[in-house]
């Protein structure tokens, strides 16, 4: 089992010290959010929220997760970073994989991207981009990212996206592998046909578990049942290490929480408390979970 320390909505200035942290305590990776800015309106629901509100505001801190990635590595020697998730609907599919292909050469390979589509229309709208046919665009960011960032002179020629023969360099020192977020039928389908793994948003334990079986036909539908895979977890309703083996037991491969919300302490703050929450957590689940 891993375990993946999230660090949504946490002040700036402490993201070095949590991923040392993390690190020191044996975390596998530090997990990073992705909101590109708060519309004071919005035209749709946020997908996993009860009532389709959004849980931040207008001030919560955000920080470009590829930006962040590269300061934390700089700091740490051995944890890695991965997106869950950035939406990628919105980005230029060349541009955000000569930013993927910088910050993995920067940290030694320790990065993977999660990718999800976006829920806003004034995301992509105001970022240049049509909300109509974006899973179809996004299909086709993800192929010709993956050419581009497994190196070589290659070239795309697709509905939406479409270069001649290019190559970025240096090329990562290993393959940056793509995690794929969203709960729809189309979102594990992409998964199954695309992904190293999949990254959930907040679910319960009883849908975790119908959905990684969904995810495990999915594979198997396309000749994948034995490839490795990850699945990455926020999962409401069971913790401590009973409720750790009991996610393991359902198919999650990798446990994304933070630590200091069951001390109480909240994202605003200071980051001593947070400290002292990933130690523990470390000692008595992370050190015990395979006792």
């Amino acid at each position: 089992m891993k375990f993946s320390l999230s660090i949504a909505m946490n002040p700036l200035d402490q993201l070095g010290e949590l991923a040392r942290a993390a690190e020191e305590a044996g975390f596998s990776s530090i997990v990073l959010p992705d909101s590109l800015f708060y519309s004071e309106q919005v035209s749709a629901d946020y997908p996993y929220t009860p009532d389709g509100s959004r849980f931040w505001t207008a001030d919560t801190p955000w920080v470009d997760p590829l930006v962040a990635t590269a300061s934390m590595g700089a700091v740490t020697e051995r944890i890695e970073f991965y997106t869950s998730v950035l939406k990628l609907g919105s980005r230029n599919p060349v541009l955000l994989a000569r930013q993927v292909n910088s910050v993995a050469a920067l940290t030694g390979g320790r990065f993977g991207l999660g990718l999800g589509v976006g829920w806003s229309p004034e995301e992509f709208e105001w970022c240049g981009a049509p909300y109509e046919k974006r899973g179809k665009r996004v299909d086709e960011a993800i192929d010709a990212m993956r050419l581009i960032l497994d190196g070589g002179m290659v070239e795309y020629h697709g509905e939406f996206f479409d270069f001649d023969k290019l190559q970025m360099s240096p090329t990562p020192p290993k393959r940056v592998p793509f995690y794929i977020g969203g709960h729809t039928e189309v979102a594990l389908r992409r998964a199954a046909r695309v992904a190293d793994g999949w990254s959930s948003a907040m679910m319960k334990l009883d849908d975790l578990r119908t959905t990684i079986a969904r995810l495990k036909e999915l594979l198997a539908e396309r000749g994948r049942a034995d490839d490795p895979f990850e699945y990455q977890a926020v999962c409401i309703d069971r913790f401590g290490l009973d409720g750790y083996r009991e996610q393991a037991e359902a198919g999650v491969t990798d446990i994304i929480t933070m630590p200091w919300v069951f001390e109480g302490v909240g994202f605003e703050a200071e980051v001593g408390p947070k400290l002292d929450a990933i130690r523990k957590f470390g000692a008595e689940v992370i050190a015990k979970f395979g006792e």
